[in-house]
């Protein structure tokens, strides 16, 4: 069973392409700032590395999710899987910039279920692509 009203078609893979795209060159951004800020000057602690490093796989993810979209159709599915890797990314790489850079804490508590929501999204992704591949073969 997919999900595809009107617009989710053509609006939800250019969402997933741009936000991916620009996550991508956020994660660039960052990577080069982190490597200057006074904060950093002891080095980048693990923690933000790691944290760039998910934001960086995980754009990859999102553009994988929007391209799956254009050629699969826009299940539910995969939906899911790139508005699971958005929360991921604010939840988890994010959280964890504004903790190290920022000294905001006050959601550190939920950096576990960033990875929590981006494991789900690539099970909604793997039945996404289930589904989307069977209704290719089937029609």
């Amino acid at each position: 069973m997919t999900y595809t009203p009107a617009l989710s078609s053509t609006v939800s893979p250019r969402i997933f392409l741009s936000l991916g795209t620009l996550s991508a060159f956020s994660s660039v951004a960052f990577s080069a700032a982190f490597a200057h800020l006074p904060v950093f000057a002891a080095g980048v602690p693990v923690m933000v590395q790691t944290a760039l490093t998910q934001q960086q796989f995980h754009s990859l993810g999102l553009l994988i999710v929007g391209l799956s979209c254009v050629c699969l159709g826009a299940s539910r599915w995969l939906l899911a899987a790139g508005w699971l890797m958005l929360t991921g990314l604010l939840l988890f790489s994010f959280n964890l910039y504004a903790r190290h850079v920022l000294g905001f804490d006050a959601l550190r508590a939920l950096v576990p279920w960033g990875g929590g929501a981006w494991l789900l999204a690539w099970l909604c992704l793997t039945l996404g692509f289930a589904r989307g591949a069977a209704r290719k073969t089937a029609a």
